[in-house]
């Protein structure tokens, strides 16, 4: 494909800053770049010019152009898709030089590609969540006994996390229908998870069948909520609510163990501590603002802000699960005396 150098100051650039000009008036604060129709223009004549009907294959004549490596193939980059990466960099470079804001598409800022990735500093922040949380549910499995109480509640949360990392990452290298809906679905079981374990731990001295009754709601609950994330079309308002909404249970919850406990067991910082810090983190949300260098967004700051929490809330499954073994060992003994001395 022959490019030629786009000049701002021809009749086609005053064409263009007619054509964004009128955009910017049709689009709510700072617009969206892929609803411009320099955007729309750019992407139909590119897939029109430089791939197959059906938008997959690269022409011959344009292939050279887009010298596509090896990770874009595996992560299976098409020509529409190249052509939507290129048109986004050239609306995004008209809008710089005039000085008008960065303009989001399909609801994300422009990222610069790297092996294949989308959004490269997510995905790395991601790979280190997972390497994070094996390495401490390692390290939970090295220092704890198996038959400490609540020891398989440690598991099923970490199990959780590095499944819904695993697919944050996978998200983040190319966001498609599919990695979308199991990015939010695996991303809200972590959220769900803690605060099953949260209930459990409370209740860890109840019946097996009260807590079989509250598993099973829980597995129904998710498998529902999981059905409708799948079936209905993506409502991101209520899923951030819904997220918020869980988190807020397990933090109120664990919030008024720490008050019932703080004299017994000091550690119970440390699950304060760790809710308290990922408030904080959470809080990045909200300063939404273009990739630093086109990399570092305040999305991928959040994912960074969450690697060092992991340890805290580990530890703190550590010590209690140590102390609750303790006290049951300890209960065993004053069960022993007194069957002891009753025998006397």
């Amino acid at each position: 494909m022959e490019m030629t150098k786009f000049n701002v100051y021809s009749t086609e650039g005053h064409l263009l800053v007619l054509v964004l000009l009128s955009e910017i008036f049709t689009l709510v604060l700072g617009s969206t770049g892929d609803r411009t129709q320099f955007f729309r223009n750019c992407r139909e004549n590119c897939e029109h010019t430089n791939c197959s009907l059906d938008g997959q294959d690269i022409q011959e004549q344009a292939v050279k152009f887009y010298k596509q490596s090896i990770f874009d193939l595996i992560t299976q980059w098409t020509c529409a898709d190249e052509c939507q990466y290129a048109c986004m960099w050239r609306t995004v470079f008209a809008f710089f030089e005039r000085g008008w804001p960065i303009p989001q598409f399909y609801g994300k800022w422009p990222f610069f590609r790297l092996m294949g990735m989308q959004e490269p500093a997510s995905v790395f922040f991601s790979l280190l969540n997972f390497l994070m949380h094996l390495r401490m549910l390692r390290k939970f499995r090295s220092v704890v006994r198996a038959d400490s109480p609540c020891y398989i509640l440690s598991h099923i949360f970490g199990l959780t996390s590095l499944n819904g990392w695993i697919w944050s990452a996978i998200f983040h290298t190319r966001d498609n229908p599919l990695t979308e809906l199991l990015d939010y679905a695996c991303g809200y079981a972590i959220v769900l998870s803690s605060l099953y374990c949260m209930i459990m731990r409370m209740l860890h001295r109840y019946s097996l069948f009260l807590r079989g009754v509250i598993t099973l709601a829980f597995v129904s609950y998710y498998i529902n909520y999981f059905a409708y994330l799948s079936l209905s079309k993506f409502n991101y308002s209520f899923n951030m609510k819904v997220n918020v909404c869980t988190g807020l249970l397990s933090a109120v919850g664990w919030f008024i163990w720490c008050h019932q406990v703080r004299k017994s067991r000091p550690y119970f910082r440390r699950i304060l501590h760790f809710y308290v810090l990922f408030a904080l983190a959470m809080s990045l949300e909200l300063f939404d603002f273009p990739p630093i260098f086109w990399i570092l967004d305040a999305h991928a700051l959040w994912h960074l802000a969450t690697i060092p929490l992991v340890s805290i809330y580990y530890n703190f499954m550590i010590d209690d699960c140590c102390t609750l073994r303790k006290e049951k060992a300890l209960k065993g003994d004053y069960t022993l005396a007194y069957i002891y001395n009753k025998n006397i």
